[in-house]
């Protein structure tokens, strides 16, 4: 919206100043979250991060010229770790983050389909699952349209395929 609240055509949008599109995308921001939404969702990724650490290490870490399957979680959670630690001690001068929304359930909606395929992928491979995920993620999490999901979720996997099976030769679990 302009300053006069009157909704601002797309075309349009390119004749604001800077100014006026911070002042308008201002006005449509969602309400901030509040310190203890800051607080508790810092807390909730440090434990993830953590939990990470303590799983990542059960399964090895070996060095980097020989790693072993837990050294990459290992680093990615410790990366989450610091980051959670670190927006728990200084994040909370930044600014608000938002304030939780129906479109919030997205993201557990999201995590659950990963969980799925991590899940799956041992039992039935990497292609099925990741098929599944591509799909859903495209369609429901993006938007796309149902022939536009399916063609690009083809060609996702058929790239991890060539990648990581053909031209890698991962022992990444496949049917084919």
């Amino acid at each position: 919206m302009n300053e006069t609240s009157i909704p601002v055509p797309a075309e349009a949008e390119e004749d604001l100043t800077p100014e006026q599109l911070a002042a308008q995308w201002e006005a449509e921001a969602p309400p901030a979250a509040g310190p203890l939404a800051n607080l508790a969702s810092s807390a909730v990724a440090t434990a993830i991060g953590i939990a990470g650490l303590l799983l990542s290490v059960q399964l090895g870490l070996g060095s980097p010229s020989q790693p072993q399957p837990g050294l990459w979680p290992f680093i990615m959670s410790l990366v989450i770790a610091v980051l959670g630690l670190a927006q728990l001690v200084i994040g909370r001068r930044g600014g608000e983050g938002e304030k939780f929304s129906h479109l919030s359930w997205l993201v557990l909606f999201g995590t659950g389909t990963l969980v799925g395929l991590a899940a799956l992928m041992p039992v039935i491979g990497f292609e099925i699952p990741s098929l599944l995920l591509s799909f859903i993620w495209m369609k429901f999490l993006g938007g796309e349209t149902w022939r536009a999901a399916a063609v690009y979720s083809l060609l996702v996997v058929a790239a991890f395929y060539g990648i990581f099976i053909l031209g890698l030769g991962t022992t990444i679990p496949h049917l084919f």
